[in-house]
C-alpha cells in the first residue's frame, strides 16, 4: 500500500473574493452566529479603507484551494504622519479540527507587524492563558451594567444625535461619529457648560433582560460618560432603551448599577494601552452582539 500524500496547507492574506468561503467557515466554527450575521460584517469590513502595509480582511488557511482556518483582522490607523497609531482587532479566529496541528501559523502571521498594538476584546475563558504567553496584557477586568436614567443630569445638558448623512466637517471625532452611524450604531453627543462630548452606543443583546441594552463602544473617557449619564439615560429612555453596558475595573461612582468583575475581559499587545471604551471600528461595532 502507498502512504498518503502530505497534506498541502497554505496561510496566505485573506482577498475579497474569498469573503463567501469565509463566512461559511465561520458559520461552521461558530454555530450560535447564522450565515447573514458573517456577511453583513464581512461587507462592512470589506467596504472599508485599507490600512497601507496592514492585510486588508486577515489570514487564511487553505487546502487545495478550500478554506480550513481563519483570522479576522481589523485594522484601524488614528492619525496622521509620523504620529499616527494604528490599531487591529483580532477577531473571528477558527481552524476546521481537522487542521488544527497547522492552528499556529495563522496566531504567528497575525502578531507579526511590530509598531501595531493589537486587541482581543472577546476571548473564549479556555484561551486566556495562551493570551497571556503570547504576550497579551489584559487592559478591562469586567462590565458595569447601569441604568443612567436615575443619574442626575448636568444642568442645561442637550443630547442630540449624529447621522449618517451628516455633513463631514474634518473634525476626526465628528467623522468617528459619522462613520459609526453609517455602521448601524447611536452617535450622540451631549452638549453641558464643560463642553461638547462624543459618545457611540451600540445595541446589544442581553438574554432574560426585561429591557433594550445598549454599549458604550467610544468616548473620549469613562468621566464624560458619568457626567452626561442622567442627559443620556432620559434621551435613550425616550427611544425605549433603559441600560447600558460599559468595560470598567471596579465599580464606577456617579452611576446607578452592578460591576460584573471577569465579564468580557479585553486584552492588548503593544506600546499603547487601550482606553477603557474605546471599542471604535472593533468586531463590536462591525459585526455586532
Amino acid at each position: 500500500m502507498s502512504a498518503s500524500p502530505p497534506l498541502r496547507v497554505r496561510r496566505r492574506q485573506i482577498e475579497e473574493r474569498d469573503l463567501s468561503a469565509i463566512g461559511a467557515l465561520l458559520a461552521e466554527g461558530f454555530p450560535e452566529r447564522t450565515i447573514d450575521y458573517w456577511r453583513r460584517g464581512l461587507a462592512r469590513l470589506a467596504a472599508r479603507a485599507p490600512v497601507e502595509g496592514c492585510p486588508r480582511f486577515g489570514y487564511l488557511l487553505e487546502v487545495d484551494a478550500e478554506a480550513v482556518g481563519v483570522v479576522l483582522l481589523i485594522y484601524t490607523r488614528f492619525g496622521e504622519g509620523p504620529a499616527a497609531k494604528i490599531r487591529c482587532n483580532v477577531s473571528s479566529w477558527y481552524v476546521a479540527p481537522t487542521y488544527r496541528a497547522y492552528a499556529a501559523q495563522l496566531s504567528a502571521a497575525a502578531l507579526k507587524l511590530k509598531h501595531v498594538t493589537y486587541l482581543n476584546i472577546s476571548p473564549a475563558e479556555r484561551t486566556w492563558p495562551l493570551l497571556t504567553a503570547q504576550g497579551y496584557q489584559r487592559y478591562s477586568e469586567g462590565q458595569v451594567a447601569c441604568l443612567p436614567v436615575l443619574s442626575r443630569p448636568p444642568p442645561g445638558a442637550r443630547v442630540r444625535t449624529v447621522s449618517a448623512s451628516a455633513v463631514n466637517d474634518g473634525d476626526p471625532k465628528h467623522g468617528l461619529l459619522i462613520a459609526h452611524a453609517n455602521a448601524g450604531c447611536l452617535s450622540l453627543v451631549c452638549e453641558t457648560a464643560a463642553g461638547v462630548a462624543p459618545f457611540v452606543l451600540a445595541p446589544r443583546a442581553i438574554a432574560y433582560s426585561p429591557f433594550r441594552v445598549m454599549q458604550l463602544v467610544f468616548c473620549r473617557d469613562t468621566d464624560d460618560f458619568v457626567r452626561c449619564a442622567g442627559a443620556i439615560g432620559r434621551f435613550l429612555l425616550r427611544r425605549g432603551v433603559a441600560g447600558v453596558i460599559l468595560d470598567a475595573n471596579a465599580p464606577v461612582p456617579g452611576l446607578v448599577g452592578k460591576y460584573f468583575n471577569g465579564r468580557q475581559p479585553k486584552y492588548f499587545k503593544g506600546d499603547e494601552r487601550p482606553r477603557l471604551n474605546d471599542l471604535a471600528f472593533t468586531e463590536t461595532v462591525l459585526f455586532g452582539a
